[in-house]
């Protein structure tokens, strides 16, 4: 249960989605992240660690760059469930 905290929290940030969103399409440096969420390379640096300790992200260093992965599938999966408009849920209970 604390690992799926741990998870939760740590993409509950605006900032450390729009990473996961973006290394979805696979491993990618900070240099090539940081514009696609719009903040300074000091702030995504941050929210990199963050989701590296949070066990979501893992990284390699190749020369001077260090590039980040997606660790953990669930995530993934996650974030595809959230994209959908309706849930079979939301159909059952509009039936009713």
């Amino acid at each position: 249960m604390k690992e799926i905290i741990k998870i939760m929290k740590a993409l509950s940030d605006e900032t450390r989605l729009k990473i996961i969103e973006f290394l979805m399409d696979g491993p990618d440096c900070v240099c090539s992240i940081t514009p696609h969420t719009q903040r300074k390379q000091s702030t995504v640096s941050i929210q990199l660690g963050k989701l590296e300790n949070a066990g979501i992200l893992e990284s390699k260093r190749k020369g001077r760059r260090i590039y980040y992965k997606i660790k953990d599938p669930r995530v993934i999966d996650i974030l595809k469930i959230m994209k959908f408009k309706k849930c079979c849920l939301c159909d059952i209970n509009e039936d009713k």
